[in-house]
């Protein structure tokens, strides 16, 4: 059966490597079965045909994309398109698919991931910010970055802070079935983002769509699911936070609605922590490393982006300081050692030793949480005052946009 693959995304022939059949000998059913396998590599090349629509009517359209967001932004705060005069059918379609609660979805599960995103307060922003470097080393994923410039150079603490906006936005108690709920206008607006940006790097003579599929496509999207759920659950188990395989599950389909919300409909989805981990493993093994400078900038601004900035003194400024060098020592726990020694980072000792300190009192109260009445609702509370507290200082009084309306970089 013929299947269509990237040929960038080189897991036919990885799987078959050496190491990957030693690794094989070693876990039982490493990769998915072929049938997952070749959805997942045919979902490289599918897109969000229905958000597409509307953005090519109404903000490529006669409307403009200043009429475009205004008319967006009056359905989302109000909760209803029915209170946006004249909006063309493609928008009603489009806001259709998104406030339906479709048939799979079970409440109780997308809260309990949501409570567990607040729960890890802004060691969120840090695991999923460093482990998302790692996949950086591929074109697909660092060339629309790099063209659009959101996350290289001095763009990049913004656009990240962007980022941890969003996930404080969705993580919010209901924020996902709340008409007119923060969480919601986010993920919309993330949505229509990621079309805009599609859109502008499909047409870009750097991008090739047979090397690469499509920019942003459902794959990729599925990835980023991946690792806001089943990825970051076991890497903070390395610092004592302690995620058990079922809140993995619930993570995963909190994921699974969220990704609804922003046009992410694969054509299968993981349920179990298992099948999660069959395709990181494909990934990992279908890997080409060909970002080149662009994964390069991208993954050295990360870090670079927390140093303290220019003016700043006294308490910001040892602030900044501290970030810049904890996020530094995170690259070190999290990012694969062969991959880090291959870019310019900051050094992580003695830095790595104040996470690793931290690990018995985090492990404490962990258990404390899982085990003593009340505990669980005060971290709750805690974390989220925690996060709101690191985003506006991070901010300095900006605000989060997510707007792709500008052009590419180059």
């Amino acid at each position: 059966m013929n299947t269509r693959c990237p040929k960038a995304f080189r897991y036919w022939e990885g799987r078959e490597s050496r190491s990957a059949k030693l690794i094989g000998k070693l876990v039982r059913d490493l990769f998915p079965p072929d049938e997952r396998a070749r959805a997942f590599c045919e979902d490289f090349y599918g897109g969000d045909p229905v958000a597409e629509r509307f953005v090519d009517e109404v903000f490529f359209g006669d409307i403009g994309h200043k009429r475009g967001r205004q008319m967006l932004d009056k359905a989302l705060e109000s909760g209803s398109i029915d209170d946006v005069p004249g909006a063309p059918d493609s928008m009603r379609e489009l806001f259709a698919e998104f406030e339906e609660v479709p048939d799979w979805v079970d409440p109780e599960l997308v809260e309990e991931g949501a409570a567990i995103w607040r729960r890890w307060g802004t060691m969120l922003f840090s695991v999923a910010g460093v482990i998302t470097l790692e996949i950086y080393t591929e074109a697909a994923v660092a060339l629309p970055l790099s063209l659009a410039g959101g996350y290289a150079g001095d763009n990049a603490l913004r656009r990240f802070l962007e980022t941890c906006r969003f996930w404080m936005d969705v993580s919010e108690e209901g924020a996902l079935f709340r008409p007119g709920s923060e969480g919601r206008a986010t993920a919309m607006r993330v949505r229509v983002m990621h079309v805009n940006v599609r859109r502008r790097v499909g047409d870009h003579p750097e991008w090739d769509e047979a090397r690469w599929g499509l920019p942003i496509s459902q794959s990729y999207m599925l990835l980023t699911q991946l690792g806001g759920s089943v990825a970051p659950a076991l890497a903070l188990w390395l610092l004592g936070y302690q995620t058990t395989p079922r809140e993995m599950r619930a993570l995963l389909h909190y994921q699974r609605y969220l990704g609804h919300l922003l046009g992410v409909q694969p054509g299968w989805y993981p349920e179990t922590v298992r099948e999660s981990l069959q395709i990181l493993a494909m990934t990992i093994f279908a890997r080409s490393h060909d970002a080149g400078e662009h994964g390069a900038e991208l993954i050295e601004s990360f870090p670079a982006a927390f140093a303290p900035r220019d003016g700043h003194r006294g308490l910001r400024r040892l602030r900044e300081a501290y970030n810049y060098r904890i996020y530094s020592a995170y690259t070190a726990i999290w990012m694969a050692p062969r991959t880090r020694r291959k870019y310019n980072l900051p050094p992580a000792f003695p830095w790595v030793l104040i996470p690793l300190a931290r690990l018995p009192l985090v492990t404490g109260l962990e258990l404390a949480r899982r085990f003593v009445p009340g505990v669980a609702g005060l971290v709750d509370r805690i974390n989220r005052r925690h996060r709101e507290n690191w985003y506006a200082a991070q901010m300095d009084g900006r605000k989060a946009a997510f707007d792709a309306s500008s052009g590419l970089r180059r």
